[in-house]
């Protein structure tokens, strides 16, 4: 068998495995803050490792790495009503600490630990912890849990690599942005796109909810949500690639058999989260001020 057959072999077997835990960890929401704070530990870990490499730069990774967990944690319990906003205190003192603490360590150049350790919380923790606004929902009072909308980002983000992929193989000619990535095309990403919407408008008129396929609203805002996330989820993709090609390394890591590091698999999910955050509140408030 060939190198590049056991490698086929060996990066399916790995997507299997990756697709199968993040889809059924939204059945119980335990599973999914369980998961996605593993998730933020991991990726925290291999970020501060890679940066810890450069010349000049010590990045406290064991401190970095609880603390973005903890914030994950606290995310997770606020969102719930679980646990009140001062849950939050003990994090903010330890980002106050992170900052203090280089007045103590004679380092040459203590800017740049600085630089990277925020990084490693607004690059990574943020938006990960973001996926428990998606996921706890607050209605009449009472907060709901809603697997199927955090769900659909990663669903989304599939969608659109596999028909980039094929669009792009078949019809690529016109490069996205060749500086940082060379393999991405316009014709990929449109593929991509078009496929999402399809897939958009499937969960509004399927597994929207009680009102699915009767509401146009509901249906604009799926598909609006699956073109925020394909812009988004790319420009993630495009943001990690200038991280690595202005590092020096191929792949953040080699944790995912024949996939990379946790940063080439979720580097799409740092820009698509937030992002959904942002366009579902805008399109809430929009929605609530034309009904009035």
């Amino acid at each position: 068998m060939s190198d590049k057959m056991k490698n086929l072999i060996v990066r399916s077997i790995t997507g299997v495995f990756f697709v199968t835990a993040v889809v059924t960890c939204f059945l119980r929401p335990e599973a999914m803050i369980f998961l996605f704070a593993l998730v933020t530990g991991l990726t925290i870990w291999e970020f501060t490792g890679i940066v810890n490499n450069l010349e000049n730069v010590t990045v406290n990774r064991l401190v970095s790495t609880v603390a973005g967990v903890y914030f994950f944690l606290a995310m997770a319990g606020f969102c719930a009503g679980m646990v009140p906003s001062s849950a939050f205190i003990p994090y903010l003192l330890t980002v106050v600490w992170l900052f203090v603490s280089e007045l103590y360590t004679r380092a040459v150049n203590p800017i740049d630990n600085w630089a990277y350790t925020m990084l490693s919380q607004m690059y990574i923790a943020l938006p990960l912890s973001m996926i428990n606004v998606l996921a706890f929902q607050t209605a009449d009072g009472m907060v709901m849990y809603n697997r199927l909308l955090p769900l659909s980002i990663f669903i989304f983000l599939w969608t659109n690599d596999s028909g980039a992929y094929c669009c792009g193989s078949l019809l690529g000619r016109h490069k996205l942005f060749p500086r940082v990535s060379p393999g991405k095309s316009w014709e990929g990403s449109i593929g991509g796109g078009i496929l999402v919407l399809v897939v958009a408008a499937a969960i509004a008129v399927f597994g929207g909810g009680e009102d699915s396929g009767t509401s146009m609203v509901e249906l604009l805002r799926w598909m609006g949500l699956g073109l925020v996330v394909v812009v988004f989820g790319t420009l993630g993709d495009l943001v990690e690639s200038l991280f690595k090609r202005t590092i020096g390394i191929k792949d953040s890591g080699n944790i995912l058999p024949g996939h990379g590091g946790m940063l080439d698999r979720f580097d799409s999910t740092l820009m698509a989260v937030p992002a959904a955050v942002v366009y579902l509140y805008t399109f809430e408030m929009i929605a609530e001020a034309v009904a009035r």
